[in-house]
């Protein structure tokens, strides 16, 4: 099973960008996903999850600007980013965790994309 981020890219202040991640292999089930990032000189931080259910979770940096959404016949996980700042610059990392169709669990981190907030 992998994973595959897109849809990083330059935003200048105050605009929008939309993540994905699609995942590829022989999965049974995914529960959880999430959206994590990690800034140069910082540690990763966990952006936004969401449940085998659809439940969402925020961080209180990203609430009300960033939406979290999964697709789970086509596999795939959204991150739309609204509202962007500068201090939402970093690599973010897509990871799911789930079950493979050989019935044993998955852990898994895509290869990242970075966003860039800059004028």
């Amino acid at each position: 099973v992998q994973l595959q981020a897109s849809g990083g890219g330059l935003v200048q202040p105050g605009g929008s960008l939309r993540l994905s991640c699609v995942a590829s292999g022989n999965i049974f089930r995914i529960n959880a996903m999430g959206w994590y990032r990690q800034a140069p000189g910082k540690q990763r931080e966990l952006v936004a999850a969401i449940t085998s259910g659809g439940s969402p979770n925020y961080a209180d940096s990203v609430k009300g600007r960033f939406t979290i959404s999964r697709d789970n016949a086509k596999k795939t996980m959204y991150l739309q980013m609204d509202s962007l700042k500068p201090e939402d610059t970093a690599v973010y990392l897509c990871h799911y965790q789930g079950l493979g169709t050989d019935w044993r669990p998955f852990d898994l981190w895509g290869q990242g994309t970075l966003v860039t907030v800059s004028s």
